[in-house]
């Protein structure tokens, strides 16, 4: 028994560096660092901080981040925003999956005159994947919508979600 749980535990651990490694290597492939990352040990660390949620509706209903305003992606207006967000030097932090499209909202807001604007390296993938709560209809869930089986490899844990038509 000691010996199957230590080969679970070893495994658990190379699959989670190995896909810490894909994350890592899509990001760079996909990213300029243009908006500048923050890492899911500092947002935890953070109050006060204005958080948005980049991805499709239906993923975000699926799940976000506690407190997360979705502002969408493809059609984002930075007027929806700055109607929410008086001062421009409010702290904001985007995210979306693993972080690509959130970089792309950022770069909007910046150019909207937003000062701090942060994207959260990894994206919602990361911020589960290292124990953190998300959240449906203001209750903890374990879902986490991942688009499609190629994205959901980088997300280790929770309930991973593909067709929302299931879950409504």
């Amino acid at each position: 028994m000691r010996f199957l749980f230590t080969v679970v535990l070893i495994l658990t651990i190379i699959l989670s560096a190995s896909a810490q490694k894909k994350l890592e290597r899509t990001l760079k492939q996909l990213n300029s660092e243009s908006v500048p990352y923050i890492y899911v040990n500092e947002l935890r660390l953070l109050e006060g901080t204005t958080i948005l949620d980049t991805r499709k509706r239906t993923e975000y209903e699926v799940s976000h981040l506690k407190g997360a305003i979705w502002v969408g992606y493809k059609n984002f207006e930075k007027d929806s925003v700055s109607s929410k967000i008086d001062d421009k030097n409010t702290p904001i932090v985007v995210y979306c999956s693993i972080g690509v499209r959130s970089e792309d909202i950022g770069e909007k807001l910046q150019k909207a005159g937003f000062t701090n604007v942060k994207n959260l390296y990894g994206g919602i993938f990361e911020w589960k994947n290292q124990g953190n709560a998300v959240y449906k209809n203001n209750m903890e869930t374990d879902s986490v919508h991942t688009f499609n089986k190629q994205w959901s490899k980088l997300l280790n844990t929770g309930v991973k979600v593909y067709d929302t038509e299931k879950i409504h």
